[in-house]
């Protein structure tokens, strides 16, 4: 019952099978499953919540002042990173694999160093019987509901907007709080960005070790700053790189959907990025 009061999509026991809408989902799953209805349910088996709500997909409720917030912090995120002495001594080409595998992490940092808020409202999608009526006026199959989980949201076309889902927001929600739960400090910010922006692991880089030596330089420097300013949190250090590692759950292409599709349309992230990069900031 508390997954009927949540999500509008699970089915209701109580309706009428006699309702036109009840005909043409029952038709339609008939045209889809040879083989006929599956075994219902047995007795005695604990029912599963309901996943719908967490893919909802959702847009910004004031695109216009957080797509501005954003860009202002992607403008501040990649001076930070090319006033960094040792950035700049890497190759461009190092420089730009590093920037475009890393300026998600980075930005989300920023909007949590610059306590950016923002919230989002339900999109309002066509529904079920929408989807069916429409297919059968021009004869042609479902049209697909959204990307597949772990797939990219850019398609091979380009294609028109995907937006985000409420689960992949509340990952990036859950990881400002968390941030701003600890009170992070903006040298403890700079020390968390330099460890993020100096990846080793990339592919396709040619000075490892090098970039190695510098994301461990960042930790060193961080746990020195925690020791000094937070002698009675013994336990701090550990407490950031979990930050750190909440960051692996942010996707890149939805940061670019939500935050910079509103204000640049389908242009291209890397190039965009390669442009911001060559330039003054």
């Amino acid at each position: 019952m508390a997954c009927l009061e949540r999500c509008r999509c699970c089915a209701d026991s109580r309706r009428r099978h006699g309702s036109i809408l009840y005909s043409i989902l029952r038709s339609e799953e008939r045209a889809a499953s040879p083989a006929g209805p599956g075994p219902g349910p047995r007795r005695g088996q604990a029912s599963r919540g309901c996943p719908c709500g967490s893919r909802r997909r959702v847009a910004l409720r004031s695109p216009q002042v957080a797509c501005k917030a954003a860009s202002a912090v992607l403008v501040k995120t990649l001076r930070f990173v090319q006033n960094v002495p040792c950035f700049q001594e890497l190759p461009l080409d190092e420089q730009l694999l590093l920037v475009r595998s890393c300026w998600a992490p980075l930005l989300v940092l920023g909007l949590a160093q610059d306590r950016v808020h923002f919230e989002t409202v339900e999109s309002a999608e066509p529904s079920m019987l929408q989807r069916i009526l429409t297919t059968r006026r021009q004869g042609e199959q479902p049209p697909p509901r959204g990307p597949a989980p772990g797939r990219p949201h850019h398609g091979p076309g380009g294609g028109g907007p995907h937006l985000p889902s409420a689960g992949e927001i509340q990952a990036i929600k859950g990881f400002l709080a968390k941030c701003w739960s600890l009170d992070i400090s903006t040298k403890e910010y700079a020390y968390l960005k330099g460890t993020v922006l100096f990846n080793p692991d990339l592919p396709g880089l040619q000075c490892t070790q090098y970039i190695e030596g510098l994301q461990r330089e960042a930790q060193q420097a961080l746990n020195e700053h925690v020791r000094l300013i937070h002698r009675g949190d013994e336990a701090r250090f550990a407490k950031l790189n979990v930050v750190l590692s909440l960051l692996r759950s942010i996707n890149a292409n939805v940061i670019a959907e939500l935050f910079f599709r509103p204000i640049i349309g389908a242009v291209n992230m890397d190039d965009m990025l390669l442009e911001m990069l060559c330039a003054k900031l």
